[in-house]
């Protein structure tokens, strides 16, 4: 079970596209692009994320939380993937400190935060956000809460310190779940 926990929480990682419903969205025929690659329905958030220039942040934060074996798993998993330029505007030294051995506890929770069970693309977060009366409470791999809302059309997520991230590119589907890119990087309480 703690590996499934942590499984989810590395896909939060990973990931990108576009669909119904939220911003940038586009035909889900069409194979989505994240990070100048395409991001096939047919491999799992790993083989795809490891493709996209503009996740490499993420990519080698999973790789540092031993979490690659899990986002490799069926899942299914709904992936907030923050890109480089999240990670970047965190206070300077962030990245580099979780990134540290001794940090991997801390790192493997914040990456997990960013992981909800279940395959939740936009129709299903649009859904949620319309039966909650404007905002949906997720529960993440790692035990914590995202609230969902919407505006003008877009998606936007506020993690427990109050933080929001917009959905960028949404329902980039992967073999074992979605993910939604964010512009931001999500941090539990």
């Amino acid at each position: 079970m703690k590996k499934l926990v942590i499984a989810l929480g590395v896909s939060v990682l990973l990931g990108a596209c576009a669909g119904s419903g939220m911003s940038n969205a586009s035909s889900s025929a069409a194979t989505p692009m994240v990070g100048g690659a395409p991001m096939y329905p047919t491999k799992d958030i790993v083989d795809n994320a490891v493709n996209s220039k503009d996740h490499t942040t993420l990519v080698a934060a999973v790789k540092a939380a031993d979490l690659v074996a899990t986002l490799k798993s069926p899942g299914p998993f709904t992936v907030f993937a923050p890109t480089n330029a999240s990670f970047a505007a965190l206070p300077a030294g962030t990245v580099d400190t979780l990134l540290k051995p001794e940090n991997k506890a801390t790192l493997t929770k914040v990456l997990t935060y960013h992981v909800v069970p279940g395959r939740m693309d936009s129709a299903a977060l649009t859904s949620a956000i319309n039966a909650g009366g404007g905002k949906a409470t997720l529960k993440t791999a790692s035990g914590g809460t995202l609230t969902a809302t919407m505006s003008g059309g877009t998606v936007w997520v506020t993690d427990a310190k109050g933080g929001t991230a917009a959905v960028t590119i949404a329902n980039v589907y992967q073999s074992n779940g979605v993910i939604h890119v964010v512009n931001k990087v999500l941090l539990p309480g």
